[in-house]
Order: structure tokens, then C-alpha cells, then sequence
């Protein structure tokens, strides 16, 4: 049982790594009043140009730091139609969305063709700081990105509480029209919010391909992109409780492929959806009460 628990909470960890990610990356951008429903796409982008270039450079590192460009990018994208523009945030999000997962399909299959195996490199190793104890050792293996992501968490608190700056992204949120009167340019920072969001959405989904599966497959994202806003939600846009909202939806899912393992007489079916109902079920209760940013989803034009 003991040892049990402990893988559970092991594999809890890594499911919840690109959550963390996707999650952390769309709260920047709803804390600046931009609901960006690009994520699908940017992470499914972001897996997709880590694998590649990872796979031309030979340097899982620089597969990494590709997506996370790749994903900047997108964030740019996604800032001049919303933010410039003035664009509806739904239709320019899912626009983005469908462009970014078309153009990595379009290009997967002009780079590799339609393989029966699907092209794979070397994925990251996990880390072990504590081998050969019996407990921590499980435990405590884990990919060097999940340990950034956790890391993640208090550093975007720290930042959007403790720093000007976080006051400014916040105020932006909230107010757009005091930070402009203040001489604050409110282009600029939700600009910047949407590229900094954008970054660590592609670094979420690079974490699939270049960590988890080392391979880029075309149901990679399989929806996750979708729970991070959910997890918004029920985060009540704070960085701390992102982290909660990441591990439930990753120790249900974690839970559910041991099931399987078990033999639980249950169709296969219900275990895959048994994460995504527990995830709703949580947005239907913590959401209750959830206060958004005042200026979510109002575009910003100066008088």
C-alpha cells in the first residue's frame, strides 16, 4: 500500500507538470484581461516544435527553448488581434487555436511523412536526488521540469504580489483606464502578458513530447489545454491555488492508469473520462463565487 501511495503521488507530479505550465501561462494573460483560448494550440504548437527542432539539433534543450519561442509568438499573435485590433477574444483564441494545431499537423506530416511508427528521440531523464533511499528515491524522481514548474508557482506569486510590475498586470486587469491615466501603457503590458503566457503554455506542451512520450503524436495535448482554463477558475486566478487544481486533475488521472493496470471491471472509456468529470465537478463547486478580472474579455481603446 505504502509503496502504492507513493507512486501514485510520483506519477501525480509528472501528469500535473504541463497543467502547471498551461495554467500558469493563461494567468498571466486573464490577469491582464485577455482570455486567451489560443492554449490549445500554442501547447499542441509548442510539442510539436520541441520535437522537431530537438530532433534536427540533437539538444533536448534546444527543442525547449524553440517551443518556448514558438509559443512567444503565438502570444504576439494572439495580442494583435485582441489587444491592437480589438478583436472578440473567443473568435481570435479559437481561431489561433485551430491555425496552430493545422499548421503542426501540416508541417509533421511535410517533415515526416505519415509513418506507421511515429518518428521518437531520446526523451529527458528523470532526476534522482536521493538514490538509494527506499522512499524518497520514487518519489522524488522526477523530470527537471517538473521541478521548474513547481518552482513556477511561488516565483509568479512572488511576481504578480510582490513587484510593480505584478501591481501594474493586475491594475491592467482590473482598471485599464486608471493604469492608462496613471501614463502606464496598457498595450504594452498586456502585450507583454500575452507573450510571457504564451511561452510557458509551449513549454507545457514541449514537456509531452520531449519528457513524457519523446515523440510527438497528433492527440499529444489530448484536451489539457482546455482543463487549464477550467483550472483558472477554480484557481480563482491565483498562483497557489493553481498548483491544487493541477495536482486533483493530475492524481485522478494518475489514479485512473492504475486502475486500469488493476484490471478494475470497468469499460476503458469511463476511466479516461474519469478526470476530466472530476475536474467539472470541481470547477461547479469552487467556481461558486469565483470573481473574475473586472476588465476580462473588454477590449481596451484609448478615448
Amino acid at each position: 500500500m505504502e509503496v502504492f501511495v507513493i507512486s501514485l503521488v510520483a506519477a501525480t507530479l509528472r501528469v500535473a507538470t504541463p497543467l502547471i505550465f498551461g495554467t500558469l501561462g493563461e494567468l498571466f494573460a486573464e490577469r491582464a484581461g485577455i482570455l486567451n483560448l489560443g492554449i490549445e494550440g500554442t501547447m499542441f504548437f509548442g510539442a510539436f516544435v520541441g520535437f522537431w527542432v530537438a530532433q534536427v539539433s540533437e539538444s533536448l534543450w534546444i527543442g525547449l527553448l524553440a517551443a518556448v519561442l514558438a509559443g512567444m509568438a503565438a502570444g504576439l499573435l494572439m495580442a494583435v488581434f485582441s489587444v491592437t485590433l480589438g478583436v472578440n477574444q473567443h473568435v481570435s483564441g479559437l481561431g489561433i487555436t485551430l491555425l496552430l494545431i493545422g499548421l503542426s499537423l501540416f508541417s509533421f506530416r511535410l517533415i515526416f511523412g505519415e509513418p506507421r511508427v511515429p518518428p521518437s528521440i531520446r526523451p529527458f531523464t528523470q532526476l534522482n536526488p536521493f538514490p538509494g533511499i527506499p522512499l524518497l528515491e520514487p518519489l522524488f524522481e522526477q523530470y527537471a521540469l517538473t521541478y521548474v514548474a513547481l518552482a513556477l508557482v511561488p516565483m509568479v506569486w512572488w511576481l504578480l504580489y510582490r513587484t510593480d510590475f505584478g501591481l501594474r498586470l493586475r491594475a491592467v486587469g482590473e482598471n485599464p483606464e486608471a493604469v492608462d491615466a496613471a501614463g502606464i501603457s496598457v498595450f504594452r503590458l498586456r502585450y507583454l502578458a500575452l507573450t510571457i503566457g504564451g511561452g510557458l503554455m509551449a513549454a507545457g506542451g514541449a514537456f509531452l513530447s520531449l519528457g513524457q512520450l519523446g515523440a510527438f503524436t497528433y492527440g499529444i495535448i489530448a484536451g489539457r489545454g482546455w482543463v487549464c482554463i477550467a483550472l483558472i477558475i477554480f484557481a480563482h486566478w491565483h498562483p497557489v491555488r493553481v498548483l491544487w487544481g493541477a495536482l486533483l486533475f493530475g492524481g485522478v488521472f494518475a489514479l485512473q492508469l492504475r486502475l486500469q493496470i488493476a484490471g478494475a471491471d470497468l469499460p476503458y472509456e469511463t476511466f479516461l473520462a474519469l478526470p476530466y468529470v472530476v475536474t467539472i465537478i470541481a470547477l461547479a463547486i469552487a467556481g461558486r463565487g469565483a470573481a473574475a478580472p473586472a476588465a476580462l474579455l473588454r477590449p481596451y481603446k484609448r478615448e
